[in-house]
């Protein structure tokens, strides 16, 4: 009788986890990040590329796990000394997305914190915080088969630097595909 209800708990578990799909893939983009604060930054263009999970729970709403390489930075202007300085700053982000749909299986809204850690700064004259935790907000399009579009406003909630009051503040333009 155990075993019965042993199998029996293993095939709905089963049939629940293909009911809900988990998909997996892989993504890239252009970041266009700047600083927020009491900081005079342009904003500066890079790139992140990584790769995504999915868990859809049921057929409006899912779940998304991302792991990405994530450069950004902004170009900090010195108008007195009329220094201009790009500080990059490399990170391993974690974004993690509540994902609803509005056009089930095409389009959705999404927002989630993301964690980033600091894996890299090309300026050392700046000592930058090894952790960053943001809010992250965006937009996706399910295209044809598994191709995806997705535009992504991520706002930092922690400073950059210990004594300068510097946020990041990225917007995200993406294209990938689920396997």
């Amino acid at each position: 009788m155990k075993k019965l209800i042993y199998l029996l708990v293993a095939f709905t578990g089963i049939a629940t986890m293909q009911a809900q799909g988990i998909n997996f893939g892989i993504k890239a983009g252009a970041n266009f990040s700047d600083f927020t604060g009491d900081v005079d930054t342009e904003s500066i263009t890079n790139f992140h590329a990584g790769a995504v999970l999915e868990l859809n729970l049921v057929p409006t709403f899912s779940v998304q796990a991302e792991g990405l390489f994530s450069s950004q930075g902004a170009t900090y202007k010195d108008t007195a000394a009329e220094i201009a300085e790009d500080l990059n700053l490399d990170y391993i982000s974690v974004p993690v997305m509540a994902k609803y749909y509005i056009l089930p299986k095409k389009l959705s809204f999404m927002a989630g914190p993301q964690f980033s850690f600091l894996v890299n700064e090309a300026e050392e004259s700046f000592e930058s915080k090894s952790f960053d935790f943001a809010a992250a907000g965006g937009v996706e399009l399910k295209i044809i088969a598994g191709l995806f579009a997705q535009a992504r406003y991520t706002i930092g909630l922690t400073d950059v630097y210990d004594n300068v009051e510097a946020k990041n503040a990225v917007f995200q333009l993406s294209v990938g595909y689920f396997f």
